[in-house]
């Protein structure tokens, strides 16, 4: 998708949808993630994704509340954001499958865990999740 766009650090929210959807789908893209990037694009100029000033005043849940109500764009996608753009230190998240394989594999656990059982688990490692999550992709990592 960057290859579209070799003259700027990054495509602009604009030239996104400038981009017909055959071009788009051109670059690998399925007809659901063309259009997904499109919403965020039209989030973007409607002023529904903050810029990263107003980002690092919203709280993790503020954050999470706002751009989940972009079609799309889900929690894991956000947790993802706060922990590797934003840097918060008390992100768990709990869905993502090489967290649930660290956190079995740390625990002996014959299945991985659910969701909310995670959080459970994980909220003694508050507020330092992000650090746990670090530790569990890594645990994960070391076994096929």
């Amino acid at each position: 998708l960057l290859d579209l766009f070799p003259c700027k650090k990054f495509p602009t929210p604009e030239s996104i949808l400038a981009l017909p959807i055959d071009t788009l789908r051109g670059v690998g893209l399925s007809n659901q993630k063309t259009q997904y990037i499109r919403n965020i694009a039209q989030a973007a100029i409607d002023g529904v994704v903050p810029d990263s000033r107003k980002a690092n005043r919203m709280s993790d849940d503020e954050l999470v509340d706002q751009l989940t109500s972009i079609k799309g764009v889900g929690r894991w996608t956000v947790e993802m954001l706060l922990i590797f753009r934003l840097g918060r230190p008390d992100v768990l998240p709990a869905t993502d499958y090489g967290v649930q394989k660290g956190f079995a594999l740390a625990k002996r656990l014959v299945d991985h865990p659910k969701p909310k059982e995670l959080l459970a688990a994980g909220e003694c490692w508050a507020p330092h999740r992000t650090v746990a999550a670090w530790y569990l992709w890594r645990t994960a990592d070391t076994v096929n």
